[in-house]
């Protein structure tokens, strides 16, 4: 983790593939002026009359002083400059389940945000990836006769877990506590041209956590409920919950989200939807190599939102793995035209949350976004984000 000492605000954005970073130094206080800039391969210093900051970078990181280049005058952020850097991405893809060893473990799921035990001691002998949502369409394309998926559903067994893109599908046996739908039972029908399920558009199928009232996920059929990956932590039986902090559980997710999508399927623009059908985020990845390194003195100056209060701490440095977006709120009506122009683009991916984690990570973005240098906050009529990988 980097180091720093209170002074002037640094913020170093490391892109560990392309081994470049971009540094800005913030303005100094008032009197602070002259600035002397000291930079080695492990360190960063800037003195003033009023001041002193020293930034340490982490082990996997390294300037190349002598290729500073671009030296410029920011107003509202300060100075910018690039350089070479010798970066080694410690980011690692942490999935729910590892399918050698953890899928033949006893499993226990617990609600992320009080710690509930929603289902205990359930032994996955499958944990598989459900295919993409309208694999059905390219069935034809596939085979030579008729449709042999037709009129089957994917219904996980009673040992089985499958993985969608945002969720999880499990089958709740009689013998264990089940979440409690708002209304049961539910009626479902399956359409021909598709192996999903479709829900009566009547039918309340929210499951909810019987402590916190969260909406966990929503059920499919009398057996089959679907969980959302930002809502369910799933641990082996034997380890204690672990308490991750929720806007960092949520980012966390959702950025791991979206970088197995863009890697599997060359997909890079998403929409966020709700369970209730509305589009509540427009995103699009730039980049998922970077590493963000920042005195956190940039921000003292920004109101704290509770929901963030465990990632923002003033007093001192972070060092985060991060992917990098462009993102458009769609709440109250805003981007109407540029949100119905996605929808109806084949190649922009759909991710579906509940709706209060659509906000919450919309409020997310939008810290994240106020804590940049003003100059990075925007990009075409786009706002600029980070989402970290924080666990």
């Amino acid at each position: 983790m980097a180091t720093t000492a209170p002074g002037t605000p640094v913020f170093l954005e490391v892109r560990t593939q392309l081994r470049s970073a971009l540094l800005i130094l913030g303005e100094p206080k008032e009197g602070g002026t002259p600035m002397d800039i000291s930079i080695t391969p492990s360190s960063l210093q800037v003195k003033t009359p009023a001041d002193c900051t020293e930034l340490r970078l982490p082990a996997e990181v390294r300037l190349v002083p002598s290729s500073c280049r671009g030296l410029q005058y920011v107003a509202g952020d300060g100075l910018h400059l690039r350089l070479q850097v010798w970066a080694e991405s410690n980011a690692k893809l942490i999935s729910m389940f590892n399918q050698n060893s953890q899928a033949r473990e006893c499993c226990t799921f617990y609600c992320q945000s009080c710690g509930e035990v929603i289902i205990r001691d359930r032994k996955l002998l499958r944990v598989l990836p459900l295919p993409s949502e309208n694999w059905g369409a390219l069935v034809g394309e596939w085979c030579c006769h008729p449709d042999p998926f037709a009129n089957k559903p994917l219904h996980p067994q009673e040992n089985d877990c499958f993985i969608g893109d945002s969720f999880f599908l499990v089958n709740l046996r009689s013998d264990l506590w089940q979440p409690r739908p708002e209304l049961a039972p539910v009626e479902t029908h399956c359409l021909s041209s598709e192996n999903h399920f479709k829900l009566k558009p009547k039918a309340n199928t929210k499951v909810i956590c019987k402590r916190c009232k969260v909406m966990l996920g929503e059920t499919m059929s009398s057996e089959t409920t679907k969980f959302y990956k930002t809502e369910i932590i799933i641990q082996p039986s034997e380890r204690n919950f672990p308490i991750i902090p929720r806007s960092q559980f949520v980012q966390s997710v959702i950025a791991q989200c979206l970088v197995e999508l863009s890697t599997a399927r060359s997909t890079f623009r998403f929409t966020i939807q709700g369970h209730d059908g509305k589009v509540y985020i427009l995103l699009w990845l730039l980049n998922s190599d970077s590493l963000v390194i920042e005195s956190l003195g940039s921000s003292r100056g920004i109101t704290k939102f509770p929901l963030l209060e465990d990632i923002l701490k003033a007093d001192s440095s972070s060092a985060w793995n991060a992917v990098k977006v462009l993102y458009q709120p769609c709440v109250k009506s805003r981007n109407e035209k540029l949100s119905s122009a996605w929808e109806s683009d084949i190649s922009i991916h759909t991710l579906t949350l509940p709706s209060a984690t659509c906000l919450e990570l919309l409020l997310i973005l939008s810290r994240n976004n106020a804590t940049l240098p003003p100059s990075l906050r925007y990009m075409n009529s786009f706002q600029t984000s980070f989402s970290y990988l924080t666990y």
